[in-house]
């Protein structure tokens, strides 16, 4: 059977408010685990190390069948960290600026999100159920998370807000979706919208708890945030695969 159209059951979580928990504490997670090894490490093999990584979780969670909590979130992590690689790389290594990589990236989310419409003719996670659509949908979230991190450090380093005000911003902006979902703007967008924010608000917090005070962070170091995060993250996805609250109808 054609591995574009082969009918499965649904890939992605239901949206409950600890979907964006989650979803929040792996953008944190992701950008300190990619600054702790991108910083300490050969940033070229560390890449490589991470594209590979994030190829074999991808495997796992194109090769079953449901959304299962720990392949999923598993997948979505890696996402974070490769992604927050990737955008840190073309700026740390090739010295390309924030506002740059923004505009790259966002055309290329553009790009992911025209194609999978012509494509598909909706934008709908409710309707990830076949090869093709969990294709364009992994596609947009690498996508966000690139975007994410190059606007995030777009705001904080190059205009100057700091981490911690970066972070307030955001955390200001992506009101903005839940008050439109609220009034009844459109879902898809509203939700996309929020998922793209989510990126920027997550590792602007982390690094405000990471970095040195000297350059206005907590100084607790990337190490230990990416490790108490990863331990946060855990716990939830562990309630959430027990609980199946985010699973519609308790799919089996």
């Amino acid at each position: 059977m054609n591995i574009a159209t082969s009918k499965t059951l649904r890939k992605v979580p239901e949206i409950i408010l600890l979907f964006w928990v989650v979803k929040l504490l792996t953008t944190a997670m992701g950008e300190a685990t990619s600054d702790f090894f991108v910083y300490r490490y050969n940033p070229y093999l560390v890449v490589i190390l991470g594209g590979i990584a994030l190829l074999l979780v991808l495997m796992i969670q194109f090769s079953v069948s449901r959304y299962i909590a720990w392949v999923y979130w598993s997948a979505v992590s890696m996402v974070a960290v490769f992604g927050t690689m990737a955008a840190d790389a073309l700026h740390i290594q090739l010295h390309v600026p924030y506002i740059v990589s923004t505009i790259f990236f966002a055309i290329v989310l553009a790009a992911v999100f025209i194609v999978w419409y012509r494509s598909e003719r909706t934008l709908s996670i409710h309707s990830i159920n076949t090869r093709r659509r969990e294709m364009f949908y992994w596609a947009a979230v690498l996508a966000t998370f690139a975007l994410g991190t190059a606007s995030g450090d777009l705001t904080a380093i190059t205009v100057g807000l700091g981490y911690f005000s970066a972070g307030l911003l955001f955390g200001g902006l992506i009101i903005i979706p839940a008050i439109a979902y609220w009034f009844g703007l459109n879902e898809i967008f509203c939700f996309w919208f929020a998922y793209i924010l989510t990126r920027p608000l997550g590792a602007s917090f982390a690094d405000w708890m990471s970095k040195r005070q000297s350059i206005g962070g907590l100084g607790w170091g990337d190490g230990h945030v990416a490790v108490g995060l990863t331990i946060i993250i855990i716990v939830f996805v562990g309630y959430l695969a027990h609980s199946h609250s985010d699973v519609k109808d308790r799919q089996s």
